[in-house]
């Protein structure tokens, strides 16, 4: 016999709920508050907290804004190419460690290292990979005859480089999540298809794949919040870009939350700032939102 809840158990259930309330509360809905609030001040003094007026100019200086327009665009291309990149290749990999190879734990520690390494620590590295001089990637380049790129000094190299930086550090965890849903797959799919004969590329697309599919939407919609967010890779990869500290030559590499943060803290400007924000938050609650609906129509659970 169910118990049916009273007032007792419903406020138990409350208490139990309010401090993890209280922090969405806190860090999340109060912030999102003021920043739609924010978003139309004009004149604003951060000092005294006084607005003198209101307005939708910060929304109009943003899109004839260039800086803000390369920004947005640079954004969505890093989002186009790191999130489904970073999932087939992740899904790859996890699929080859699962099978039965040698020294197998030790692939998996390795290709998990840079999910627990500083970001920044990450950056210098490939900064030094990248270099046009003496890097690494222009040395294996030079082996089939293909001239030094000028990865970090060059406007239209600089996307290209964050890119494949991004790629490669969000390998780490995508594979961990395939790897625990691919070890949760019952051996008896496969006995029946190695029964049958099945080619394995098959077995992959119509066994593997499926089952995996929740993995799969899980991976592409962190992955896509994430890549929306990007600020810190851009930071690790550039850090004296310019001379001054600027996303990549030229800003060629900047980002929408790097074009909020130097609005924020580099020129004080906070409408403006809070208004960039704001349509980043629209953005990405707009592809998660589509996301999630096309979860529900191809995952299998």
């Amino acid at each position: 016999m169910e118990n049916k809840p009273n007032l007792r158990s419903s406020l138990k259930a409350y208490g139990y709920l309010l401090p993890a309330l209280l922090v969405i509360i806190v860090f999340t809905i109060y912030p999102l508050i003021k920043l739609f609030m924010t978003s139309f001040y004009l004149d604003y003094n951060f000092i005294t907290g006084e607005v003198s007026q209101y307005g939708f100019d910060n929304f109009v200086y943003l899109f004839n804004d260039p800086l803000f327009m390369k920004a947005m665009k640079n954004t969505f291309m890093y989002v186009l190419f790191v999130v489904p990149l970073s999932v087939i290749i992740s899904l790859f990999i996890a699929v080859l460690l699962n099978s039965n190879i040698k020294f197998k734990k030790t692939f998996q520690t390795i290709f998990f290292l840079p999910y627990v390494t500083s970001i920044v620590a990450i950056g210098i590295v490939w900064s030094w990979m990248f270099h046009s001089s003496y890097g690494l990637i222009n040395y294996f380049l030079g082996w089939f005859g293909i001239e030094a790129v000028q990865w970090l000094n060059d406007p239209s190299k600089a996307m290209w480089a964050l890119i494949i930086f991004a790629i490669w550090k969000s390998l780490a965890f995508n594979i961990i999540i395939f790897l625990a849903g691919l070890q949760n797959i019952d051996k008896q799919y496969y006995d029946a298809a190695q029964i049958d004969s099945t080619p394995k590329w098959r077995v992959f697309t119509k066994i593997t794949v499926p089952l995996v599919s929740p993995m799969i939407a899980y991976t592409s919609i962190m992955g896509l919040i994430s890549s929306f967010k990007v600020y810190t890779e851009v930071y690790a990869l550039f850090p004296n870009s310019g001379g001054g500290g600027t996303a990549g030559p030229a800003n060629s590499a900047i980002t929408m939350v790097y074009y909020i943060y130097d609005k924020f803290y580099g020129s004080w400007n906070f409408g403006v700032a809070s208004a960039a924000a704001l349509v980043l938050f629209l953005i990405i609650l707009l592809f998660t939102g589509i996301q999630l609906y096309i979860s529900k129509k191809k995952v299998h659970y």
